[in-house]
C-alpha cells in the first residue's frame, strides 16, 4: 500500500512570496521531502533523517 506524502509550508512562506517550501515525511522510510509548493510536480530534494538533521543544524547556523 502506498501512503501519500502530507505536505506541510513552512512557518516562513508565505502567499504572496516567491519563496514557498513545502516538506513532508514519508512513513515508509522515514525520508523528509522537500518541494516549491508553487511548483508541486516539480524536482525535490529527499533526505535520509540523518542528512536532513545536518541540514537544518547548518541552515539554522546561517552558513
Amino acid at each position: 500500500m502506498t501512503h501519500a506524502l502530507k505536505w506541510t509550508k513552512s512557518s516562513y512562506s508565505s502567499n504572496d512570496g516567491p519563496e514557498c517550501v513545502e516538506v513532508a515525511i514519508a512513513p515508509a522510510d522515514a525520508t523528509v521531502h522537500v518541494r516549491d509548493s508553487k511548483n508541486k510536480d516539480g524536482a525535490r530534494l529527499i533526505f535520509a533523517g540523518d542528512s536532513w538533521t545536518a541540514f537544518i543544524t547548518c541552515a539554522a547556523d546561517g552558513r
